[in-house]
């Protein structure tokens, strides 16, 4: 028997814990240790690898995502554990525990070769692949099996690099680059006349540059130093520091991230790390607000009314309510918290495109500043954690709030997927805050804008930004959006959707195109948006994840509730709304939806009670 048939056999009848314990010589058969660096990055490789084909065969077989208790999974962790563990000791990796290195090799793993089969097959839920034709399937398969190979290809030769007596930044580039351009030929040869896109929102080359981009995390993570190779992940790629408990301005590099405003100009956020003391993984993000223009001739009006809308330079921290600089108001003022201004009039949707150029010349990159902005956090966190020594990053362990107010209430309803799928924060929970994105019933709302502005031709280019179970024009629809991704939500217990508003606020009943001409009256309109909130409320408040918090205001019109300290301090069906955002992140398995008839029925003309039960 050759030497390598006889390694081999050592391997496959010790598994699961030989698998990446041991190096194989070709030409003695002699099983040689490995060092902890190789045992850390061959592990997390091998480990992925063999998730990857436990997804494919889970498909394969049942046309179901893994259980979460899936015996080939768990072998692959248990792989992981035992070859970091017979070639690790305490601090040898930066200055984390071997436990603490195991949990952190074996997150990634899991988590990145969960987000490469989310993007597959349709999310965790696997929404997609069971209702796909047989084409389909095997364009899925087939891409699936094309990226996973890629990755470890590319994560082989990152390794081979890294942990060998030199390393050509240049050499790894070229060979990752020709990894992603046959792995983009595979699967357009596979998938033939079956249009990756229309299954699952992106093509081809988005589907691969997506996984190219987990590749510099998964180094990042599985690598103490990654130096000479420039990474787009992690914490050789941060681009600001910022001092603890202060308030920073950061303008973004355009050329890098992609990132831009409406009129041209760099995007800029603010960010406040938690103050010294405080744990740098608790984030606040926060989405301004102000409006949307759609049409041509009303975008060139406000361009020139209202040119601060298309600047980010100009925006300052909220400071009220959730975010109130003083603890006695929000139990998250010691958070690491994130502001991002809007500059594009796309409610953060935009994926990058010029709309009505050669006219107005209106950038739509919401969604593409959004994201960066995050990213760029990220990675500063990630590095100062490690720095700080402990435990280090765990994204697994970081728990964030994500929302936004009026407009940003929408980007977080279309982002809020990104922050879980792709971003793995799965503590994350989203808080769109008056930014219900009601269907109106009508010809022209919120569904008939879905369905114009999310093509990537002559639209804003949101296809492959949304959560690719839910895209068509419908997935605009706040519900619709509920009912898609509340079978991903609860994943762990801070997974979930907290929706607030007050009931009679006509800025988000217009911004949602409730309102006309003379008939129906902007009484009656008012009318048919509370109803039309109380309806939706009783068809979606048990859905998986989904809880609402109301405000009962119904003498005077208020638009966005967080940041206003006389409700944020108030409450409704016996419990203050700080508090219950607060049992959100400390408690999220005993959170329930809190709302109120209140006097609206009185109040407001043509209001119609709750067809279901609720407080009074």
């Amino acid at each position: 028997m050759s030497s390598f048939r006889l390694c081999l056999s050592a391997i496959v009848f010790s598994f699961p814990l030989a698998i990446g314990a041991a190096g194989c010589s070709s030409d003695s058969g002699s099983v040689t240790a490995k060092s902890c660096s190789e045992a850390a990055s061959d592990g997390v490789r091998d480990c992925i690898g063999l998730v990857n084909a436990a997804w494919e065969a889970c498909y394969g077989d049942t046309d179901a995502p893994c259980a979460s208790d899936d015996a080939a999974v768990a072998a692959a962790l248990a792989a992981l554990q035992g070859s970091v563990e017979r070639s690790c000791a305490d601090g040898e990796f930066l200055s984390l525990s071997v436990d603490a290195l195991v949990g952190r090799l074996q997150n990634s793993c899991r988590s990145e070769a969960d987000a490469i089969a989310w993007r597959t097959y349709g999310g965790p839920q696997g929404a997609v692949y069971p209702n796909a034709s047989g084409s389909e399937q095997d364009c899925l398969s087939s891409a699936h099996q094309a990226v996973s190979a890629m990755v470890d290809s590319a994560l082989t030769a990152v390794g081979d690099c890294l942990t060998g007596d030199s390393c050509e930044a240049s050499a790894v580039d070229a060979e990752r680059q020709n990894l992603a351009d046959s792995a983009v030929s595979e699967i357009e040869g596979a998938c033939g006349d079956t249009n990756l896109e229309e299954v699952i929102a992106v093509n081809p080359t988005q589907y691969v540059e997506r996984a190219v981009q987990q590749v510099d995390c998964i180094t990042a993570t599985s690598h103490a130093q990654t130096s000479p190779l420039t990474l787009d992940c992690g914490p050789s790629n941060t681009d600001f520091e910022a001092p603890r408990g202060e308030w920073k301005q950061i303008v973004v590099d355009g050329e890098k991230w992609g990132t831009m405003c409406g009129d041209g100009t760099a995007y800029a956020f603010w960010v406040k790390l938690a103050p010294e003391g405080e744990p740098l993984d608790r984030v606040l993000v926060g989405l301004q607000g102000g409006g949307v223009c759609v049409l041509e001739s009303q975008c060139a009006d406000r361009l020139v009314s209202n040119p601060g809308l298309f600047n980010a330079m100009d925006d300052d921290p909220l400071g009220a309510g959730i975010t109130s600089e003083d603890p006695a108001v929000s139990p998250f003022t010691n958070w690491t918290q994130v502001y991002l201004p809007y500059c594009n009039q796309d409610v953060f949707a935009g994926g990058g495109v010029i709309e009505y150029p050669g006219t107005v010349d209106l950038p739509r990159y919401g969604s593409i500043n959004l994201r960066s902005a995050v990213q760029m956090v990220r990675d500063v966190i990630w590095k100062e954690m490690d720095d700080e020594g402990g435990a280090g990053f765990r994204p697994d362990e970081l728990v964030a709030l994500f929302g936004g107010w009026s407009a940003g209430g929408y980007g977080a309803l279309y982002n809020y997927h990104w922050f879980l799928d792709d971003l793995l924060w799965p503590r994350t929970a989203a808080f769109p805050d008056a930014g219900g994105a009601l269907d109106n019933g009508q010809p022209f709302g919120v569904a008939l804008l879905g369905a114009v502005k999310i093509p990537v031709e002559n639209g804003w280019a949101m296809l492959p930004n949304l959560p690719p179970y839910c895209f068509v024009g419908d997935c605009a629809v706040g519900p619709v959006l509920y009912n898609a991704i509340s079978p991903r939500l609860k994943q762990v217990p801070e997974q979930q959707m907290l929706i607030l508003s007050n009931p009679y606020d006509d800025t988000q009943r217009r911004d949602a195109f409730f309102t006309g001409p003379a008939q129906p009256s902007e009484e009656d309109w008012r009318a048919i948006w509370i109803n039309k909130m109380r309806s939706d409320y009783c068809d979606t408040k048990d859905l998986n994840g989904i809880n609402y918090y109301y405000t009962s205001v119904s003498d005077e019109s208020l638009h966005v509730v967080t940041l206003r300290e006389e409700l944020w301090l108030g409450s409704v069906d016996g419990e203050v709304m700080s508090d219950w955002f607060l049992r959100a992140v400390t408690e999220p398995d005993t959170l329930q939806s809190r709302v109120e008839e209140a006097n609206f029925v009185t109040d407001i003309p043509g209001a119609m009670p709750y067809p279901c039960e609720v407080a009074p």
